[in-house]
């Protein structure tokens, strides 16, 4: 198995020497490593490439970043792992046996930040995913390429673009739902409040599969 990863970046300097830390072993081992900008003004590009990582300037757009780096990428399985979002040990392998018995799949995911309510959504996300078959981009979704370019990649949505792509895969196979857990940072939860931030996230959903348009659930989000 030859796997990319691909990160969608924006004016994440705070969050890219971790980042980087975290993905140089995986670099060392093999793995593609592919970032790709979205318009960032704070040096997170330069920082990137200083760091040996290639990085690909595009247009903004979470969807079409992620397209960006899946079209440039060599890899026969596809990851896409948002850049505050850190991948747990043995991800590698385990991401290697799922595709064995999976088109797609997902890994858990575990919220990092003080408030102890973190820990209650986070298990509440993975068990809504698993019941579901739909995984959030928090959760780093794997998908084989073949299966990645015969739905045309994420749809170039200004949000909701991993749900979208989630209905997408589901009718081609159930997805991996891995136990491992990935860990992404809880700063929008803390910024916004926990529960705050859980009330506006299931009333834009509500909204999404009502079928409003994508661009104003993205304006409320914003």
């Amino acid at each position: 198995m030859q796997l990319s990863i691909v990160v969608p970046m924006l004016n994440e300097a705070d969050q890219l020497p971790d980042l980087l830390e975290h993905l140089s072993p995986l670099s060392r081992q093999g793995v593609e490593v592919i970032l790709v900008d979205g318009g960032s003004s704070d040096g997170s590009v330069a920082m990137a490439r200083a760091g040996g990582f290639p990085v690909i300037d595009n247009s903004p757009g979470r969807a079409r970043q992620m397209n960006a780096g899946a079209w440039a990428s060599m890899g026969d399985v596809l990851l896409f792992l948002h850049a505050d979002t850190r991948l747990p040990e043995g991800a590698m392998m385990a991401i290697e046996q799922a595709m064995h018995r999976h088109k797609w799949g997902r890994f858990d995911v575990r919220i990092a930040g003080r408030p102890s309510t973190l820990r209650l959504v986070a298990s509440l996300m993975n068990w809504r995913s698993r019941l579901s078959g739909i995984a959030t981009g928090d959760q780093g979704i794997f998908v084989s390429r073949s299966v990645f370019d015969s739905i045309g990649g994420y749809p170039e949505l200004p949000l909701m673009e991993d749900i979208d792509i989630c209905r997408a895969l589901k009718r081609l196979g159930k997805p991996a739902c891995l136990r491992l857990r990935v860990s992404t940072s809880g700063r929008r939860w803390e910024q916004r409040g926990v529960w705050r931030t859980i009330l506006l996230m299931w009333w834009l959903r509500w909204r999404y599969w009502l079928g409003a348009p994508v661009e104003e659930i993205a304006k409320a989000y914003r």
